[in-house]
């Protein structure tokens, strides 16, 4: 593909000009620009952050889109309670649900594929069959998948309703000033990383309601149960980021390592966050049910090392 800059184009980024002028995000632009010998400037290679000038001849070879295909592997499953609507699983920490750049295979998917085979509910397509909601590849605990559109469905309405009962454990860093309360802050994308999530006001914010209960006080540290009024991504993360609270090990809302943290990093491997319960009216009967699922051992582990320091 060959690429004449005129015009507003003038002056932009490298990057930014192949984003406007192609199909290529910029992400994927710079990928091209860094990893391969994809794009040239008047027959030469520029660096990502070379702005193009009047008259530059841009020459960019896409690469074919590569086609996705999801396979069953015989991984593991922690399965908490199963039927012919619903699978419940108690996700490890690490695994990541579905597949996602960078992340096609050891997925969550990939395993229940392997562990149900057809009977997955289709209406999230290829990609996610079954997945109702997710959770962060570095959260574990329970999580429903469903085995048919009807309780997809279904769970999918309870999900927007806020009827699901979603309860997470969580320790924070520094000392909660009250042993309850609710954040009630609305979440958009960041405004500059839009890997992450942060509180706003823009137009695009949802509203997020987050209510915890402080379980036990750890010296600098706070052992807290959360109820999810909505599921927002990274809602819990980021409100108690948000507060002056980030989750203890959170790589990306954390305010850089403290001194806990670098000596226990090997255990930690991530924020320190386990989906405890998940409550919802079953499909077919109509009850109520309710799944918990027990602190991992990393979680027990670190808890023991902060009881032993008081």
């Amino acid at each position: 593909m060959l690429l004449h800059v005129e015009g507003d184009s003038v002056g932009l980024r490298i990057d930014v000009y192949l984003a406007e002028n192609t199909e290529l995000t910029r992400s994927a632009a710079q990928r091209l620009l860094s990893d391969e010998e994809a794009v040239s400037v008047n027959g030469l290679r520029v660096p990502k952050n070379y702005r193009v000038c009047a008259g530059d001849v841009v020459e960019v070879e896409i690469p074919a889109p590569i086609p996705l295909e999801v396979l069953p592997e015989d991984i593991p499953l922690d399965v908490v309670y199963e039927d012919d609507d619903v699978i419940l699983v108690n996700k490890p920490k690490g695994m990541v649900v579905h597949p996602a750049p960078g992340n096609y295979t050891g997925t969550l998917v990939s395993a229940l594929l392997h562990h149900c085979g057809n009977s997955l509910s289709g209406i999230n397509g290829v990609i996610r069959p079954g997945i109702v909601h997710r959770i962060d590849r570095d959260t574990s605990g329970v999580l429903v998948v469903a085995k048919n559109d009807r309780a997809h469905l279904s769970l999918a309405a309870q999900i927007k309703e806020h009827s699901v009962n979603r309860i997470y454990h969580a320790i924070v860093l520094g000392n909660l000033k009250n042993d309850s309360g609710t954040i009630d802050a609305p979440l958009a994308r960041h405004p500059i990383d839009r890997k992450k999530m942060a509180v706003s006001k823009s137009p695009d914010a949802r509203r997020a309601v987050t209510h915890y209960t402080v379980l036990e006080r750890l010296g600098g540290f706070t052992y807290c149960c959360f109820r999810l009024e909505t599921g927002r991504t990274h809602q819990i993360r980021v409100h108690m980021a948000h507060l002056g609270h980030p989750l203890l090990g959170d790589p990306v809302y954390g305010s850089g390592k403290n001194a806990f943290e670098s000596r226990n990093a090997s255990i930690l491997n991530g924020q320190c966050l386990h989906a405890k319960l998940l409550g919802f009216v079953h499909p077919t009967s109509q009850e109520y049910v309710a799944f918990e699922t027990p602190l991992p051992p990393y979680f027990t582990q670190i808890l023991d090392k902060l009881r032993s320091m008081q």
